[in-house]
C-alpha cells in the first residue's frame, strides 16, 4: 500500500528539519524502500505504522533512525582525484610555509560518512609531507549519524570498498589484511578524530580550521541553509583558509562570505 499523501509530506518534513535534507513529496517511493527495513526492525507492521509512531512521539529515536535511513551515505577512497590532487600540489605546500611558526594544522571533514574521505586525506598528508610528522596535525571528522561514525572509527572496509579509488600501494603501506577485510593502520587512526555533528543545528565549539572538505552534502540542503552553514563555516576558519566543496556543488548565486577561485583546474573557495 502506497503511503498517502500526508504521510510522505509529514516525512519530508521531518528530515528536514532534523538534518536540512530536502526530499521531494515526489520521492515516495524512496522514503517507502529506505523506511521498510527499519519499520521491520522495530518490530513494525508497515512504512504507514511507523509513521504514526514519529507522530505518537513515544519513540524519541524513531526520528533518528528515519533521518539516518534517508542519509546518502555514497563515499569512496579519493572521491574525484582533483581535491586532493590541489591539496598536494598547491594547499598544502601554501601552509607548511604559512604555520611554519606554529607547526599546527587543522583540518576538517564535514559530514565524513563512513571515512574514506578523511582517511584519503591522511594518507595524502602521510604520503607526501613527512616534515608534518612533527607537527600538530588534527584532522576532524564528523557525521549526524552514530552508526555511521562508528564504521568510519572502526576504520574496518571490505575488498569491494578498497577497491573503490585506493592505489594498491596505500592499501599495502597503510592497511592490515583482517580476515576478509582490511583495517586501516594505527598510524592513520591516529591522526582523526571523530565527532557527531550536525551541520544545520548549532556546532559545538571548533578550532579555527586551515582546510575545510564539506563535499557532496550541502547539494541535499535549500539555499538558506547552504548560505547559513557557510556564514558560520566562515567564522570557524583562519583568513588564509581553503574550502572544498563537491564537484557538483558551487556558491552561485548565494550570499557568502567566500570567493571562488580555480587552481589548475580545480575549484576551491577562500574567505573574503
Amino acid at each position: 500500500m502506497a503511503l498517502m499523501e500526508s504521510d510522505i509530506a509529514f516525512l519530508c518534513d521531518v528530515v528536514a528539519n532534523v538534518s536540512g535534507n530536502v526530499i521531494s513529496s515526489e520521492q515516495g517511493y524512496l522514503l517507502e524502500s529506505r523506511l521498510r527495513p527499519v519499520a521491520e526492525s522495530e518490530g513494525l507492521a508497515s512504512v504507514e505504522t511507523l509513521v504514526r509512531e514519529l507522530r505518537s512521539g513515544r519513540q524519541p529515536k524513531l526520528e533518528s533512525r528515519v533521518v539516518e535511513a534517508m542519509t546518502i551515505n555514497e563515499t569512496f577512497f579519493f572521491r574525484d582525484q582533483h581535491p586532493y590532487e590541489l591539496l598536494r600540489s598547491t594547499i598544502v605546500p601554501q601552509l607548511l610555509q604559512a604555520r611554519q611558526s606554529e607547526k599546527k594544522l587543522s583540518i576538517w571533514c564535514a559530514a565524513c560518512s563512513s571515512g574514506q574521505e578523511p582517511y584519503s586525506i591522511a594518507m595524502c598528508l602521510r604520503d607526501h609531507f613527512p616534515e608534518l610528522n612533527t607537527w600538530d596535525v588534527k584532522i576532524i571528522a564528523s557525521d549526524l549519524s552514530d552508526a555511521i561514525l562508528q564504521k568510519a572509527k572502526n576504520g574496518l572496509y571490505s575488498q569491494f570498498e578498497v577497491n573503490r579509488g585506493l592505489p594498491a600501494k596505500y592499501l599495502v603501506r597503510f592497511f592490515d589484511r583482517d580476515g576478509m577485510n582490511w583495517q586501516v593502520k594505527p598510524e592513520l587512526r591516529q591522526l582523526l578524530e571523530f565527532r557527531k555533528m550536525n551541520l544545520t543545528k548549532p556546532w559545538p565549539t571548533l578550532p579555527k580550521f586551515d582546510i575545510v572538505f564539506i563535499r557532496n552534502v550541502m547539494i541535499y540542503f535549500s539555499n538558506p541553509t547552504k548560505e547559513d552553514i557557510l556564514r558560520r563555516l566562515r567564522k570557524t576558519v583562519a583568513p588564509d583558509a581553503y574550502v572544498l566543496l563537491g564537484g557538483g556543488e558551487t556558491i552561485l548565486n548565494l550570499n557568502t562570505p567566500f570567493t571562488r577561485h580555480s587552481v589548475a583546474g580545480t575549484v576551491c573557495y577562500r574567505p573574503q
